[in-house]
């Protein structure tokens, strides 16, 4: 019973912080979104093409969580995007306090979008709230049909389904309309897109998806 205690009051403390954020980002029009996959799925590799992409027409800053190394951010900042990393130290997710602290010290005020590079992980990241607007979770072609069975935490509270590098698919053995229907059959709800950084297909997409979603911060 103590151990319950103890994560509901570790929880119960993160969305505390997190609606703190979410007040702050909500008054200065910032879009946010917290981008959750497994190791090697793709996210960064999106990120420098969304950056390369909108560079010089908003104003985007990045988060980046890993355990260690700031290899991530680098690639970002050689992208020509402003990025910071977040190195947990063992940590498999960010929590909100660390977002809070970037917040304070190093996160500008004045930004269309903050993006959210979550520490590679379907599991514990799903759990945190970090006051974003929309968690985006990616699967890649090569990591099977059954990601959103057997993961369902994230799907259940993503409002954006990726499925990437759908350029793999050409090599055959990969049912796209079966991990599509999976995705539905755990969240009815989620929004899906199919696209590769490598290629191009489904870019567009990507790229309306955050530009509307921009749009509809300012107005709100």
């Amino acid at each position: 019973m103590a151990t319950l205690n103890i994560k509901r009051n570790v929880f119960a403390e993160n969305d505390r912080i997190a609606e703190i954020l979410r007040e702050h980002f909500a008054k200065n029009k910032t879009f946010v979104i917290n981008i959750i996959g497994s190791p090697g799925c793709g996210k960064t590799t999106l990120l420098e093409k969304t950056i390369e992409h909108f560079k010089g027409k908003y104003k985007i800053y990045t988060l980046v969580g890993d355990v260690q190394t700031e290899e991530d951010a680098v690639r970002l900042r050689e992208a020509g995007g402003d990025a910071k990393q977040i190195i947990t130290g063992g940590a498999c997710h960010l929590d909100a306090r660390m977002i809070e602290k970037e917040f304070e010290e190093s996160i500008p005020k004045s930004l269309d979008m903050l993006i959210i590079e979550n520490v590679g992980n379907l599991v514990c990241p799903s759990s945190y709230d970090l006051g974003e607007d929309h968690k985006v979770v990616i699967v890649s072609v090569p990591e099977g049909e059954e990601k959103p069975l057997k993961y369902p935490s994230i799907f259940i509270r993503a409002d954006l389904f990726i499925l990437s590098k759908v350029d793999y698919l050409a090599l055959g053995g990969f049912d796209k309309e079966k991990i599509l229907a999976n995705g539905k059959k755990v969240n009815p709800k989620i929004r899906e897109l199919c696209l590769s950084s490598r290629s191009g297909e489904g870019m567009d997409e990507w790229f309306e998806w955050i530009e509307e979603s921009i749009r509809n911060k300012k107005n709100s």
